[in-house]
């Protein structure tokens, strides 16, 4: 549901960008990054970034659609901890909305590929609930154990917000067809109570991501986009553990929160501890905040 692929300029943030940061990341004591996109295995010097990440002694994850795990199986077993994939649906769902001919089986050739060369390697897959997969729950964490995936979770489709590339919030017209309607989010509501029904008997608990607290939010979620009733915003601390690195050199708190800085003159930890960072976390108050309210996930970590 992102916009990343749009991108034609070409940026790409690569080994000298973060050679220039090393100093900056033992400072921070950084211990876990995610290659994130976009499509991560695109990038050329993924391997050198993942080696010097390695020395620091970092744990490292990558995100990506799946489609390039089979022809770089090999790099990503020995660069990664663990995987995150995309699977939007079953078989017919997933090809339809990635619009790639055989994506569903070029990501099951992928993971058999990639446990090939590394057994133990954890993958497990993220799912964007939107109009065209929200009855297709069950059936999705179905195609997640098919696939031998360690575990599946689940996220409202972002709709309103400017992260992920776009440069302007979607119109109407774009956002009415990831959203939900009234009667569409009555069917996503069965499902998700039809899924929690479901853990223990039919799914391993655990193999679900979310609790079941968390899954009924996602309806909520899409209510608030019709004015049923007001967002809410999620348990979050991101902008205090974490930060996103764009491929341009802009630092944000979150995905969806304003840059903080960027990198192009500067070092992380500085931009971090700016006056503008630190007077941004001291006010945020994640309960009330408008762009927290409309989150669609959260980072709640805990070391």
């Amino acid at each position: 549901m992102c916009d990343i692929w749009k991108n034609r300029d070409n940026r790409v943030f690569g080994l000298r960008d973060l050679e220039r940061q090393l100093d900056a990341i033992r400072r921070l004591r950084v211990h876990w990054v995610v290659f994130s996109g976009g499509e991560p295995l695109m990038n050329a010097e993924l391997t050198e970034m993942c080696a010097v990440l390695r020395t620091q002694g970092i744990r490292l994850t990558l995100l990506t659609t799946g489609i390039l795990l089979k022809k770089q199986a090999v790099t990503v077993s020995d660069c990664f901890d663990e995987i995150v994939v995309s699977l939007d649906g079953p078989r017919e769902i997933h090809d339809a909305i990635r619009r790639v001919d055989r994506a569903y089986q070029l990501l099951a050739e992928g993971i058999h590929a990639v446990r090939s060369n590394c057994s133990t390697m954890r993958i497990t897959a993220r799912t964007t609930v939107q109009k065209a997969n929200h009855a297709h729950l069950c059936a999705t964490v179905r195609a997640a154990d098919s696939l031998g995936l360690n575990q599946i979770s689940f996220l409202a489709a972002d709709l309103t917000s400017t992260a992920f590339n776009r440069e302007l919030v979607w119109p109407e017209s774009r956002q009415s067809e990831i959203a939900l309607s009234l009667g569409e989010i009555a069917v996503l509501e069965n499902e998700i109570e039809s899924l929690i029904q479901r853990i223990g008997p039919e799914f391993a608990p655990g193999f679900l991501a979310e609790s079941p607290e968390k899954l009924r939010r996602i309806g909520r979620h899409f209510r608030a986009h019709l004015g049923l009733e007001g967002p809410e915003s999620p348990k979050c601390n991101a902008p205090w553990v974490s930060a996103v690195i764009e491929t341009d050199g802009t630092v944000r708190p979150c995905f969806f929160h304003r840059s903080i800085g960027n990198l192009r003159d500067t070092e992380l930890d500085d931009v971090l501890n700016s006056p503008e960072a630190r007077s941004f976390r001291k006010n945020l108050d994640i309960p009330t905040n408008s762009t927290c309210r409309n989150c669609v996930c959260s980072l709640n970590y805990r070391a």
